[in-house]
């Protein structure tokens, strides 16, 4: 049975198409530039093989396409979904100036109800959009439908990290500090108390990968950055078997 809150993902849409011209200079000022570091490492592990088809879910203002389109130096293809149009736009405008930008491009549309056939892509990428995702386990299917057998799905989130000396530090800045700012910077104090609360309710990693498995994928990796704030999914469509 479905799990889509259709009003929740009304709500998100109408957030990311509000703050989207802020957003990527308030994600290298509120993560330090580290976000550009995570999605490289998710572009890494992703990305393999000689001329590979590569789906960016939630691709927003189109960072992890042309950030891979780059590395690659145009010997990937990528195609980069969205279901906001002023984050697409963006994305548009980017891909024009981008090396290699004409590797990317970018359709309009659900990460739940991905517009494309079975069996087309060698791997699926994305960056901090989980959280954003009203049916997880619908995502995941969706994914695994559209991957080739053994290709690969990656994902990098943010996630409230493990009990350690540093889960204080964080708490005090991600759920007090950051809203804050971003809210200031962006206009939009509702967005970045959004993006706090998303962490803070958040799927723990291992349930993440729990889900993944319960999807359909095989051998679930999962790998931690920052005491477990950030961490990255990486899982394999099975092969056909013969």
């Amino acid at each position: 049975m479905s799990a889509i809150d259709y009003s929740r993902d009304r709500s998100v849409r109408s957030m990311f198409d509000r703050i989207a011209g802020r957003y990527d200079l308030l994600n290298r000022l509120i993560s330090f530039r580290l976000d550009a570091y995570w999605r490289n490492q998710a572009i890494h592990a992703a990305v393999a093989g000689a001329h590979p088809y590569v789906l960016d879910l939630g691709t927003g203002t189109g960072d992890l396409a042309l950030n891979g389109a780059r590395q690659t130096r145009g010997n990937a293809r990528f195609i980069g979904l969205d279901f906001s149009f002023p984050m697409l736009r963006l994305a548009q405008a980017k891909r024009s100036k981008a090396a290699h930008g004409n590797s990317a491009d970018f359709v309009m549309g659900s990460a739940m109800f991905a517009p494309f056939k079975n069996t087309i892509f060698d791997s699926a990428m994305t960056a901090f959009v989980l959280r954003n995702v009203s049916d997880l386990p619908l995502m995941f299917s969706e994914a695994l439908r559209v991957l080739k057998p053994g290709g690969k799905f990656v994902s990098i989130d943010m996630f409230p990290p493990a009990a350690s000396w540093f889960a204080p530090l964080y708490s005090i800045y991600f759920y007090r500090l950051m809203p804050r700012i971003g809210g200031f910077l962006s206009h939009d104090p509702k967005a970045y108390r959004y993006l706090s609360d998303s962490v803070r309710e958040f799927h723990s990693p291992e349930q993440v990968s729990e889900l993944l498995k319960t999807a359909g994928f095989h051998q679930v990796r999962l790998e931690k950055f920052l005491g477990g704030a950030v961490c990255m999914h990486i899982a394999i469509k099975a092969a056909a078997a013969f």
